[in-house]
């Protein structure tokens, strides 16, 4: 994905196909929804997206 990964973040943008992607590449890649999304709606008819995802915790070691 080119970017940090960071534990948590709030991806934005213009709620479409796009932005969709960004958020289930994030879930491939390892991230899981953290909340309810978010929505504004402008009053040109735009509607802003947020959803906030946090990296899955690291499944524990076996010591083995």
């Amino acid at each position: 994905m080119g970017e940090s990964r960071k534990r948590y973040k709030l991806l934005t943008g213009t709620d479409d196909a796009a932005f969709c992607q960004r958020v289930s590449d994030h879930l491939a890649d390892g991230y899981e929804l953290y909340g309810p999304p978010l929505m504004e709606i402008l009053p040109d008819g735009t509607v802003k997206t947020g959803q906030a995802v946090q990296l899955k915790p690291a499944p524990p070691s076996s010591g083995q």
